[in-house]
């Protein structure tokens, strides 16, 4: 789809933004191993949903926290994950002469309140599919700072993951080049430099609701649950 010189849009809606996605992903590589995708964020699933149904693979979320400021409630300086692996933004960090003792008392205190009731919401608190061996692909909305994508490897990596792709529909340039340095992929199909924020790329753009997400959410467990046994008989054949 080419973008309207006139408009700042990219996607029609998230379904747009999706196929975009879609054909950017080298699937002949990806479907040489067994895949697990994995959004995330809340947006993410979606994406990782269609994505996972596409390939016939598992699919999951991970939940993930941020850590802000202590006297700015809207600036993310660190991600925790449900994995409690913590990844800081350094540069904030230092800038704003944030103590690390500080951001991971904080990050324990929002994997207890938070991070936890969102692991019971989504998967009545179950653990992360097993990804031990496994190609993964993290997917998401939009990729603006890397923070989250960022504890997400970190957080995939310590689950045992044997290669880990990336793929979001927009991203920031510079972004972009920094991934690209840590895992073994970057599919999107627009990198945007100076970007501004999600909804100004979407002519139509509304959040999802926890009900959508957890219907993706339990429709892939099921999913999962069902694949299990074939996949371990198909490995056993080979």
């Amino acid at each position: 789809m080419l973008k309207d010189t006139n408009s700042s849009h990219y996607f029609e809606d998230r379904n747009d933004a999706a196929t975009q996605l879609i054909d950017t992903l080298p699937f002949e590589l990806l479907l040489e191993n067994e895949v697990v995708v994995i959004g995330v964020s809340e947006g993410g699933v979606y994406f990782a949903d269609k994505i996972a149904n596409k390939m016939n693979a598992q699919m999951d979320i991970l939940l993930t926290e941020a850590i802000f400021a202590p006297n700015n409630p809207e600036l993310a300086i660190a991600m925790i994950s449900e994995t409690d692996e913590v990844v800081l933004h350094k540069a904030l960090v230092d800038a704003f002469e944030i103590s690390e003792d500080y951001v991971y008392s904080e990050a324990k205190r929002k994997y207890e309140d938070e991070v936890l009731a969102y692991v019971y919401k989504y998967r009545k608190g179950g653990d992360l599919v097993s990804l031990e061996g496994k190609d993964v692909v993290l997917a998401d909305e939009c990729i603006e700072t890397g923070l989250t994508m960022m504890v997400a490897l970190k957080s995939v990596l310590a689950r045992g993951a044997k290669n880990i792709y990336i793929a979001t529909p927009i991203l920031d340039q510079g972004v972009y080049q920094n991934l690209l340095n840590v895992c073994d992929g970057v599919y999107c199909p627009h990198k945007i430099q100076d970007y501004i924020s999600i909804e100004y790329y979407y002519k139509n753009f509304e959040p999802l609701t926890f009900e959508e997400i957890e219907e993706i959410v339990e429709a892939q467990m099921k999913k999962n649950k069902n694949t299990k046994e074939p996949q371990k008989d198909s490995d056993t054949n080979e």
